[in-house]
């Protein structure tokens, strides 16, 4: 074991590398084992994610846009005493709209 201490990862952040650097050897064994159970649970989240979206097998409407994804649904917006319909959906914590057309199709 060198007594020289140990070269961080380029890409961490210097503010992490930095509070890291100032903590005990105690408070790193805690991290360590954090870290550790966070990778995994992180890594058993997107192999899930990942075989559900796999699984998934849903047809795309017909009038559906190629950049709106299948799971999105429909929803009525009123504006200026107008109403539209849009494609909605979420992306992580985000609900993303895409416009589609009126709800009368005279307007």
């Amino acid at each position: 074991m060198s007594y020289e201490p140990p070269t961080p990862p380029a890409e961490l952040p210097t503010d992490l590398v930095n509070t890291l650097n100032g903590s005990s050897s105690e408070q790193l064994q805690h991290v360590a084992r954090y870290v550790e159970e966070l990778a995994e649970h992180k890594a058993r989240e997107a192999r899930l994610e990942k075989d559900s979206d796999e699984s998934e097998i849903e047809e795309r409407p017909d009038d559906l846009p190629d950049d709106v994804p299948a799971k999105a649904t429909i929803t009525i917006k009123e504006i200026n005493d107008n109403r539209y319909y849009y494609w909605q959906w979420r992306e992580g914590e985000k609900v993303r709209s895409q416009y589609k057309g009126p709800v009368n199709p005279d307007e």
